[in-house]
């Protein structure tokens, strides 16, 4: 393995650059940069807003590696939480060698879309557009939806894929890697993530609960993790879910703990994968009102709004 690496930075043509991918919210960001690395790192679900932070993840082949930085979501935000996620993403525009963009196959490009637009004419960085979810639509209808987003920007790159059916894909890392400078990788060939282990398993708990609760609790959901212990056979993890309302909180832990139950069989699965051993997983509910809008406790749930400034 070592020597492979070698060879690859002593290769002058080998290339290495980050990549951003930004897009509205549910557009499909964290499945197309899940399955570019071949393994789970960013939450996926079918709300809005899922992603919270700035996940870093890695693709490293002979030809070169991409850092992938994957955004929030940019919408209007609501409070201190949502002025973070959208500071977080419009940032990240500034900071990488290659811009990618996804959006939903359709022609009609909303007051959404056109904010981003307005973003990405403000910079020189090449953008790479992605039209994703093309299992949904008819083919004979996507080069309709590309005329009308060629109208709007001169893009580096068009790519229609199916980030959630894998289709695409290798076009679409062949096009990102296009306009990658030439150097020395990053990371070494087995880094996936920038992401602390304890972070993940937060987030795959998040993740569960955002499919499990009803409409209006989710987004006011965080996850800490308070102890993670590595034994011989087995991982002891106590990890609290957070929530703005009494009401929450019952919802949360379901009648006799039916709903926490659910939360927990579900992210199970997920952690041991990820850790590669059994977990033993313990879950407890705490009332925190407003955090969203508390620098102390964003800062305290892994949201740090000084750094976006």
């Amino acid at each position: 393995m070592e020597n492979n690496q070698e060879n690859r930075q002593d290769n002058k043509q080998y290339k290495a650059g980050f990549a951003t991918l930004i897009g509205r919210p549910n557009v499909g960001k964290s499945t197309l940069m899940n399955a570019l690395i071949g393994q789970k790192i960013a939450i996926t679900s079918n709300r809005p807003q899922t992603t919270r932070n700035r996940i870093q993840t890695v693709y490293t082949s002979d030809e070169g590696q991409i850092v992938f930085l994957d955004t929030p979501g940019i919408h209007k935000a609501k409070n201190k939480l949502g002025d973070y996620m959208v500071n977080v993403a419009q940032r990240t525009i500034s900071e990488v060698d290659v811009i990618v963009w996804l959006v939903e196959p359709s022609d009609y490009i909303g007051a959404g879309e056109q904010h981003i637009i307005e973003q990405l004419k403000k910079t020189n960085t090449p953008v790479i557009l992605v039209i994703n979810k093309i299992d949904t639509v008819k083919k004979e209808l996507l080069l309709t939806y590309i005329d009308a987003y060629r109208k709007q920007l001169d893009f580096a790159e068009i790519v229609p894929v199916s980030a959630l059916k894998k289709d695409g894909l290798e076009v679409l890392l062949e096009c990102i890697m296009k306009y990658l400078p030439y150097g020395e990788p990053f990371y070494d060939e087995d880094t996936v993530t920038d992401q602390p282990m304890r972070q993940i398993v937060a987030e795959l708990i998040r993740e569960k609960a955002l499919r499990c609760l009803e409409e209006e609790v989710p987004h006011g959901v965080a996850v800490t993790i308070e102890s993670m212990k590595f034994k011989k056979r087995i991982v002891d993890i106590e990890a609290t879910i957070v929530c703005e309302r009494d009401s929450h909180k019952g919802i949360i832990i379901g009648k006799k703990g039916s709903m926490l139950k659910k939360i927990g069989s579900m992210a199970r699965p997920d952690i041991e994968e990820l850790v590669e051993n059994q977990v033993n997983l313990q879950l407890w509910v705490k009332v925190k009102k407003d955090w969203r809008d508390s620098d102390y406790l964003l800062k305290n749930f892994g949201y740090n709004p000084k750094e976006t400034e």
